[in-house]
């Protein structure tokens, strides 16, 4: 299932830019079965080629447990993955058991606060705490961050506030299909 869902994301993906619309990066949720893998790398490379899309365009969101169960050997899948120019995210960061050690390890462009933290920044103090300590480490390793779970207009205040130029959540856009996201994209074309 999670290739053939990979293969769906960059089939649509290389779909919209042959209409015309600009491109665009691609965000798939890789599941612990499937980054583990022998084969993974190459069966990236196989749906990339596949395809026709270019390795820029895909982000590939691997949660910080499934990085941390076998350490030395995700290091190396993602290293491999990251000099072909895809774009890796640590995906629910702060729920896991990575140490800054091992973070400064990893070979990612992004950290994702996950949406338990998110949720209460407004009303819970440590929540609030967390969630602008992720986003300070992020800027200051030089790392994309982007918030999960934005739901409110106070959420979306206190995360600006802190920096946070990135995120996804109701309040943002809904999960639209496909034939609707190509809508959203010619529309703020015009604008």
């Amino acid at each position: 299932l999670g290739e053939w869902v990979l293969r769906q994301a960059c089939l649509q993906n290389r779909a919209w830019q042959k209409q015309g619309l600009p491109p665009v990066r691609m965000a798939v949720n890789i599941s612990a079965r499937q980054f583990r893998q022998p084969d993974f790398v190459d069966q990236v490379d196989r749906i990339l080629g596949e395809t026709g899309l270019a390795p820029e365009c895909l982000e590939l969101e691997i949660t910080e447990s499934v990085v941390m169960e076998d350490f030395g050997e995700a290091i190396m899948t993602l290293t491999d993955l990251k000099v072909r120019g895809i774009h890796l995210s640590i995906d629910d960061f702060g729920t896991g058991y990575s140490s800054l050690n091992y973070l400064k390890q990893f070979p990612i462009s992004k950290l994702k606060i996950d949406q338990d933290f998110v949720r209460d920044v407004t009303v819970d103090a440590n929540d609030a705490a967390i969630a602008a300590s992720v986003i300070a480490l992020a800027q200051s390793m030089n790392l994309e961050v982007i918030a999960e779970g934005v739901e409110t207009e106070a959420q979306l205040d206190f995360l600006l506030e802190k920096g946070c130029r990135q995120g996804q959540g109701f309040l943002l856009g809904r999960p639209l299909p496909a034939g609707q996201v190509e809508h959203f994209f010619k529309g703020r074309a015009g604008h």
